[in-house]
């Protein structure tokens, strides 16, 4: 490879392990790189930890419940980012196993880093990790876990700015779409809150609507609207108010003049629909950002844990509201 790229073995061995304390030129970079695609070579992943004294692996446990667009977005943006800061991004499914459990099963791939979704470990398996190498543990949710560095997500602060909405538009009864799916209490539960904070010492009430994600419930659930008398619902994000609205108009109820209808995550489909959606903007962490945290903690993993908060949420008025 050396000879290809007509430069010494050295130059070679700092350019293919990013060694950023010898200075080489781009140019000489990309001769070394071409060489190297030339003859197929492929990096030695146990060889370069053994180099380092740590892996660049960086562990992503799969989210236990479904995620849609917004959070796929987000996630592809990390994996990139972190792919150009030379580590090694694995999914790892986490089905049958929870909490510690799950942390001891990652914990046995000896990742330099492990980013967990939701509220999936606690501070004994944030220690598990810790001793089987994990330099950076970083949770996203709405809590901090002791030993971890954390990226707070106010769910709340969204289920508010829903609330504060639709009592300015003179909506008095709101119902409030709770998703039965298992796993999603972590942020139904906080935008539920953030409604009745909302409106709360006000002449409005709040009515708590459990839902799963079937025609038939939102059928059912449409079926009895006009005996509930809610004038308004925050339907938890905009696939559930999709469906719920699209029920609610084939039992001949109007929207908005019948029912104001609001989402949360401002998807495209929200605008196509008729009446456009009205939703809540959501702000996540960009995924720079959080890949060069994790280079942070990685490089210096005795600082202390950092904790940011980071989802913002802006309502984006529509027509159904």
């Amino acid at each position: 490879m050396a000879r290809l790229a007509g430069v010494s073995r050295a130059t070679v061995s700092y350019v293919l392990n990013n060694t950023s304390a010898v200075r080489i030129s781009e140019p000489t970079r990309r001769r070394v790189h071409e060489a190297a695609r030339e003859l197929g070579y492929v990096p030695h992943a146990a060889a370069r930890s053994l180099r380092a004294g740590h892996s660049r692996m960086v562990l992503m446990p799969a989210p236990a419940v479904p995620v849609g667009p917004l959070y796929s977005r987000f996630l592809s943006e990390l994996q990139s980012a972190l792919g150009r800061l030379d580590y090694t991004v694995v999914q790892y499914g986490t089905v049958g196993r929870q909490g510690d459990e799950a942390a001891r099963a990652w914990a046995e791939l000896r990742p330099v880093a492990v980013l967990v979704p939701g509220t999936g470990i606690g501070p004994q398996g944030v220690a598990v990790l810790k001793r089987a190498g994990a330099r950076a543990v970083v949770t996203l949710g709405p809590e901090r876990v002791e030993g971890a560095h954390a990226l707070l997500m106010d769910h709340e602060a969204v289920g508010h700015c829903v609330g504060a909405h639709l009592h300015a538009r003179g909506r008095r009864r709101v119902g409030v779409v709770v998703p039965e799916e298992e796993g999603l209490e972590a942020f139904s539960r906080p935008r539920l809150a953030g409604v009745r904070q909302a409106l709360r010492g006000t002449d409005a009430s709040v009515t708590e609507l459990p839902l799963a994600y079937t025609e038939q419930a939102a059928a059912e659930l449409a079926a009895r609207w006009a005996g509930s008398g809610l004038d308004a619902v925050f339907a938890y994000n905009d696939e559930y108010a999709m469906l719920l609205m699209r029920a609610l108009q084939d039992e001949g109820l109007r929207v908005p003049e019948d029912v104001a209808v609001v989402g949360a995550d401002d998807l495209m489909l929200g605008r196509l629909l008729r009446p456009r959606l009205t939703t809540v903007h959501i702000e996540l962490p960009s995924g720079r950002e959080l890949a060069e945290l994790v280079d942070q903690a990685v490089r210096d993993p005795g600082a202390e844990p950092e904790v940011r908060k980071v989802l913002g949420a802006a309502l984006v008025r529509r027509e159904s509201s």
